[in-house]
């Protein structure tokens, strides 16, 4: 019996965190972490991901708290929420959705250790 594979793909929100990330790291002086993060994804993370789609722990093992992210959960398709996991690869977080009926794992997004979820600095500007 052979394996069977998944195809990995990106999303575009996908695609917009990793500018993000790129952004972040080249204010920082680390772009060369950048290039790095891409050939790790393209070495380690699709080919894991590829051959073992459940290796995350599973998004709804922790669900959320507040109101929106709740709502959101709600307005996924049928069987979705239960296909969201997490898979922490070095200093990055995923969120990905293993579909088996297409047999595609769906990068959703992607957030290194040291993005905040809030903008601190524009919430509270110094005097």
């Amino acid at each position: 019996m052979a394996d069977t594979r998944y195809r990995v793909e990106l999303t575009v929100s996908f695609l917009e965190r990793l500018e993000a990330i790129e952004a972040l790291l080249v204010e920082a002086g680390a772009g060369f972490a950048f290039d790095a993060l891409l050939a790790e994804l393209r070495a380690t993370v699709f080919p894991n991901l590829q051959r073992f789609p459940r290796i995350g722990r599973r998004y709804l093992d922790n669900p959320p708290q507040s109101a929106e992210a709740l709502a959101q959960l709600a307005a996924l398709p049928a069987g979705a929420p239960e296909a969201l996991r997490e898979y922490l690869h070095g200093d990055y977080l995923l969120l990905y959705a293993a579909m088996e009926a297409s047999a595609t794992v769906y990068l959703l997004s992607i957030r290194h250790h040291r993005q905040l979820s809030f903008d601190f600095a524009r919430l509270w500007p110094s005097a």
